[in-house]
């Protein structure tokens, strides 16, 4: 199951990239954020309320919802869509990678959790695989004012999703529903972002072309309501710290479809960078096994 939860993760989320990308536009982005969390809770309410599935919570849990929804469903996102009028979607996913670092650091800070070797060893080897694999793109990206407030928007959006990963640790430790937490959650993130928006006067205008309308409903569908069920379920079952290192396979699953589509020339950096990310992939997940047992005097 964990194997199917995170190559699941991996699949969805490696392509919400270049969705966001096509997101970009005359639509505001705080409204364009709406969009999608507002559709994303609309639908996973519904479906929770038809099949007897949604779960009641206290007033404190709601509380965390809301924190939840601003963190992961709200102003994180913001910052990512605002960020790609700066840089690429591919180095988006680069910076997203960091999650890693930052949920090891926030796993100390707020459940004093214990910081393995393994995960070190397999950060240390997919962040420099990361590296490596879009050294061209990091080399030649010209550290100007708008790349690095790019840069900038990136990394504050992964903090913030970094935090919402703590709260969904709070939640399943307190026993709460994954889906109905989520569906809470993204409807708190929709309501901040829909305040925001009135309060900044954004206008609610809408895109009418096939790019723009099919990338919303696969963000709010697929990337929004199938992906974070996957994620967080992941995290509820291994932790936060490796449930995050899918973040590092992102990019490879961007560079892939820009093989198929857009002709990406592998470069031998590219190539290194590849290999260490699967490597440090092998180091989270290989458990070695035990041998077995005989009983004393078989033979």
């Amino acid at each position: 199951m964990n194997t199917l939860l995170y190559i699941t993760t991996v699949l969805i989320w490696g392509t919400t990239w270049i969705a966001i990308s096509m997101q970009s536009g005359p639509v505001p982005v705080v409204v364009s954020v709406f969009y999608r969390f507002s559709l994303a809770a609309g639908v996973l309410l519904l479906a929770l309320l038809v099949t007897g599935r949604l779960r009641r919570l206290a007033a404190r849990d709601h509380g965390f919802c809301l924190l939840q929804g601003m963190c992961v469903f709200g102003l994180n996102f913001c910052c990512f869509y605002a960020a790609n009028a700066y840089i690429n979607s591919g180095l988006e996913s680069v910076l997203f990678s960091l999650a890693t670092v930052f949920n090891a650091i926030n796993g100390v800070i707020f459940f004093r959790q214990r910081v393995t070797q393994r995960l070190l060893w397999a950060n240390l080897l997919g962040f420099i695989g990361i590296v490596s694999l879009f050294w061209h793109d990091l080399a030649g990206a010209g550290m100007n004012a708008g790349v690095l407030l790019g840069i900038g928007l990136s990394l504050l959006g992964t903090y913030g999703f970094s935090l919402g990963n703590m709260i969904s640790v709070r939640h399943q430790a307190r026993g709460l529903d994954l889906l109905s937490t989520n569906a809470y959650a993204m409807g708190y993130g929709a309501l901040v972002m829909l305040l925001i928006a009135l309060i900044t006067g954004a206008q609610f205008s809408m895109q009418w072309t096939a790019t723009y309308l099919g990338s919303l409903l696969y963000l709010a569908f697929f990337g929004s309501v199938i992906g974070f069920a996957a994620y967080f379920a992941l995290i509820g079952r291994i932790g936060a710290g490796p449930a995050a290192y899918a973040t590092v396979m992102f990019p490879l699953i961007a560079l892939g479809m820009s093989t198929l589509f857009e002709g990406y020339q592998w470069s031998t950096s590219a190539i290194l960078g590849l290999v260490l990310i699967l490597l440090g992939n092998a180091v989270m997940f290989y458990r070695r096994k035990r041998p077995v047992e005989t009983p004393h005097g078989a033979v």
